[in-house]
């Protein structure tokens, strides 16, 4: 009798093992290479944005489900270089959702390719990162794009603020230098601009150094290129300033993946005059019932986030991510895994690159967003484009409000 009890549990055991294997052989999992510590604001947006996005379209995928690892490289390239190591060793890793910084995929992006890790990046807007200069691209964007973004600031710098010539305060890493060439290039080289380069960690007695510099040199604005520690440093500095010698800045969006509460202070939004980089769709323009539908959905999967009406925090990031993961759902509906994870990882970018992808989204519809890396077509892991790009400014509550071009 003792010998059957035993028997039994054993086989038990052997059946539940079994199952418990054959449930995790049928999940994949998505890595969010993304900074949850400074920039945790923007971490969440976009994990609750995808996470919204897939509950929508359900998480079946030919039998597969998607599994959501949260990977935390606080703002640090070799701490995302190893989540990109421990990606090639995971059997079930099949694709890396980005973040929010730009210097991580810029100084990998060779790594990247060459290992085949499909990166889908949700906010990173350096210009670098989605130009391999090779057809095997392993790199799609759905944001930003700095190649473009400058633009958009010089534009509205010089036809809304009449700052025909600015000062530029961009931080000294790849990002800030490729805001440069796009800036000094919309300009043209008979304008002289001049330019103030800063390193992470400024603080404010360095920064009202810097500004100082930029005050001094005439210009009627700033053109700031800077994530949330630093803009915070710099807006703070310039509050120091008297009133007659402080000059509006025009930013970069970075600063929007922290907690805007805590930044602008009424110190600080009676002393600085904002403008700032977003892609054009905002929720509480937007009249249709899809932006509606969405947002209930978000509130529902995720109750204890702080919504407010029609607004989130750092929406750019819940925004992209949704559309983005909108489009990457309906690759991965027309494949069926062969449960060899190099070849799913390869047939995935090749189904993001299919002429017949379509996806709707918050931002636009999307028929075709990638294609083929070429030479001659350096876009075309570019979902987005200039004339989906808008300023926006903070209303009294801090919330975004996205304006029209004009």
């Amino acid at each position: 009798m003792l010998n059957i009890i035993k028997h039994t549990r054993f086989c038990f055991l052997l059946i539940f093992c079994f199952n418990v294997s054959v449930l995790s052989a049928k999940e994949l999992h998505v890595y969010h290479d993304a900074d949850y510590s400074i920039n945790s604001v923007s971490a969440h947006a976009m994990k609750m944005g995808f996470l919204t996005a897939l509950d929508e379209v359900g998480n079946d995928f030919s039998g597969y489900q998607l599994r959501f690892m949260q990977k935390n490289h606080r703002g640090n390239l070799k701490r995302s270089f190893r989540h990109m190591q421990q990606f090639l060793k995971s059997d079930k890793a099949l694709f890396v959702l980005g973040g929010l910084h730009s210097p991580p995929y810029i100084k990998n992006r060779e790594f990247i390719n060459k290992s085949e890790i499909p990166l889908l990046v949700p906010w990173a807007a350096g210009g670098p990162i989605t130009r391999y200069p090779s057809k095997e691209n392993w790199v799609f964007r759905l944001s930003i794009d700095d190649t473009k973004a400058g633009i958009r600031l010089g534009q509205y710098a010089k036809q809304s603020l009449g700052c025909d010539a600015p000062h530029l305060l961009l931080e000294s890493t790849p990002w800030g230098k490729s805001n440069f060439n796009t800036v000094t290039n919309y300009f043209g080289a008979n304008t002289s601009l001049g330019v103030t380069w800063f390193d992470w960690n400024t603080k404010s007695n360095v920064a009202k150094i810097k500004l100082r510099e930029a005050i001094e040199s005439n210009a009627k604005c700033l053109i700031f290129v800077g994530n949330y520690a630093e803009t915070s440093a710099f807006f703070d500095a310039m509050a120091e300033f008297p009133e007659h010698e402080r000059i509006p800045f025009v930013s970069h969006w970075g600063f929007t993946g922290g907690d805007l509460n805590a930044l602008m202070t009424e110190r600080v939004k009676g002393a600085v005059e904002l403008s700032f980089l977003q892609s054009c769709y905002n929720f509480s323009t937007d009249q249709s019932n899809r932006g509606k539908d969405v947002l209930a959905r978000a509130k529902s999967l995720f109750p204890e986030a702080e919504f407010s009406d029609e607004h989130i925090e750092a929406p750019a990031g819940f925004i992209h991510a949704y559309d983005l993961g909108k489009v990457v759902f309906s690759a991965l509906k027309k494949l069926k895994f062969s449960g060899d994870i190099k070849l799913d990882r390869r047939a995935l970018r090749n189904a993001l690159e299919s002429k017949n992808l379509y996806a709707q989204g918050l931002i636009k519809d999307y028929t075709m967003p990638f294609s083929p890396w070429a030479k001659d077509n350096t876009d075309a892991h570019e979902a987005l484009g200039l004339e989906d790009f808008c300023m926006a400014k903070l209303d009294a509550e801090n919330h975004i409000i996205v304006k029209p071009n004009i």
